[in-house]
């Protein structure tokens, strides 16, 4: 509850316990020092437990009707930093970009953001470490979750890995993942006929692209190559290549656009750090790993709240959603014992919240 009032840090925790938000919220709230004290006794297979909460909240909200269904289900997978001050901090080091944190692995669905899965890890982790079996329980999650209808995951070359393209292959799952640009790479690359290139519309006149396919071993490689014009172009005076492999079948052109859009997850990423995930706040790395779940089990149950009962809106960042539905000033009284919530009568989305509100009220509970 704290982290969907935008609580970032266990202190931040004591806004629950403010005025007579404990009557609103039907439990008693534990005080700052009491919720860390209940972080920093998680052990490993405690996170795995909650972890197991979040596949399970994922799977129930999904039959609600938050699910993709029969359709397509794309899925972004990535990893970032997660920045610490404390050196103490346990698991805390230093990465490939030289800051001090973690260095935790996420999938989370494009169309709406919701996190589907999230790995805690230390900081000095390899940006593959763990990826085969992460992927291998994300993959069984949504499945028991019910997505029916093709899968396609993205990720970009730190997640190269002729076993994970193996095994992605053998279930059945579409996916166009980046490749490093080694030498066998570049010399494939080099082979593409020069009448082959074909140039990109879409981009902005200050430069140029094109994109061509060819084979690596038995994996069909697209290339995108850029360039600048004008002031820009002694920067980068030949063309830049960016590829990636993929299983797919349609057209170079689709495959190609819908693999630029797994940028999207960046966006994902930002509005956890935009919440909860701007502080690992314990020095025990089986409590902060414990953070990074409930962390993202709150951002899942604002998406949640947002698909299924706000459905024509668009999708709004994080603090939006927050600042327009969640922490509405309200005023409870009393009269013959019974409580009542008066919120704001000119709030200027409360035609929108009363309906949403309507719209889960409505959702038969589940068994």
């Amino acid at each position: 509850h704290a982290i969907l009032a935008g609580a970032d840090s266990i202190d931040d925790c004591d806004l629950l316990r403010s005025g007579s938000t404990g009557k609103v919220l039907g439990h008693r709230v534990m005080a700052p020092s009491t919720l860390g004290t209940f972080l920093r006794a998680f052990t490993f297979a405690h996170v795995r437990q909650l972890d197991r909460v979040l596949g399970e909240a994922l799977a129930r909200a999904w039959g609600a009707g938050a699910g993709p269904g029969p359709h397509r289900l794309v899925i972004d997978v990535d990893s970032f930093l997660g920045e610490v001050c404390g050196r103490l901090k346990q698991g805390a080091a230093y990465g490939y970009t030289k800051v001090l944190g973690y260095h935790p692995l996420l999938a989370s669905r494009a169309e709406t953001g919701e996190v589907l899965h999230v790995r805690n890890r230390k900081g000095s982790a390899n940006t593959q470490r763990g990826v085969i079996r992460f992927t291998q329980e994300l993959i069984a999650r949504v499945r028991r979750a019910g997505a029916e209808g093709e899968i396609l995951l993205r990720a970009d070359s730190g997640f190269q890995n002729a076993k994970l393209f193996h095994w992605l292959r053998g279930e059945g799952i579409a996916y166009s993942i980046g490749v490093r640009l080694q030498t066998h790479v570049r010399e494939a690359i080099e082979g593409i006929d020069a009448d082959t290139w074909i140039t990109l519309d879409d981009y902005p006149d200050t430069g140029e692209a094109q994109i061509a396919e060819t084979t690596l071993g038995s994996e069909r490689l697209i290339v995108r190559r850029v360039r600048t014009y004008e002031a820009q172009a002694e920067l980068y005076p030949d063309w830049r290549h960016f590829a990636f492999a993929t299983n797919r079948t349609a057209s170079i052109a689709v495959v190609e656009s819908e693999h630029r859009d797994h940028a999207v997850v960046e966006t994902h990423i930002a509005d956890l750090k935009d919440g909860a995930l701007a502080h690992f706040p314990s020095g025990s790395f089986n409590a902060n790993s414990a953070w990074v779940v409930i962390a993202c089990l709150a951002h899942d149950l604002a998406r949640w709240s947002a698909i299924i009962g706000l459905p024509d809106e668009p999708r709004r960042a994080g603090r939006t959603f927050r600042r327009r539905y969640l922490r509405m000033p309200g005023r409870l009284t009393c009269s013959a014992r019974r409580w009542t919530l008066h919120l704001p009568v000119r709030w200027p989305w409360r035609h929108t919240f009363a309906a949403a509100l309507a719209t889960i009220r409505a959702i038969p509970a589940l068994a």
